[in-house]
């Protein structure tokens, strides 16, 4: 089997995929995401002392929203019934910086990867957007689909 970018028609042209023949099924996508800061910038996060409020749970608010507006931000993706959005986020002072989660669900006749993904993408940004008075050289990712299940490839996971 070839493997051929699915978005793309024939002629070259993209065009949106054709799901009306698929089957509903259930399927999750997880991706992360990382906010790399200076320590006392972690330390100002987790203790809650950052002017513009709780980084955790705007983050969090953020990364659901997106999720379910990714049809309106990715062109040719599907506009889906999400039935589950969950973003998990942590301090990782190996980093140091904030680690975040995100896992998808949906049935339907396509796939949850680009809204995990794009959960995860805000989630981040605005973990940015909201820390950046105190340390504007913080660096975002590497962002990745970790893991997929459901839908005719099956269970996909990421090498660790």
């Amino acid at each position: 089997m070839t493997a051929r970018l699915t978005h793309i028609d024939e002629t070259g042209a993209a065009h949106m995929v054709d799901v009306s023949d698929k089957p509903v099924t259930s399927r999750i996508a997880v991706a992360e995401g990382a906010v790399e800061m200076q320590r006392e910038t972690l330390a100002l996060i987790t203790a809650g002392n950052l002017a513009k409020g709780d980084v955790f749970a705007t983050a969090r608010i953020a990364g659901i929203m997106a999720a379910k507006k990714t049809h309106e931000l990715v062109p040719l993706c599907h506009p889906i019934m999400l039935s589950k959005v969950t973003i998990d986020i942590e301090a990782d002072e190996t980093l140091p910086g904030l680690r975040v989660r995100a896992t998808t669900k949906v049935a339907d006749k396509t796939g949850v990867e680009m809204e995990a993904l794009t959960a995860v993408s805000v989630a981040c940004l605005t973990i940015y957007d909201m820390a950046k008075a105190a340390d504007r050289g913080m660096v975002i990712g590497p962002i990745r689909l970790v893991e997929k299940m459901g839908g005719r490839s099956g269970h996909w996971k990421a090498e660790p």
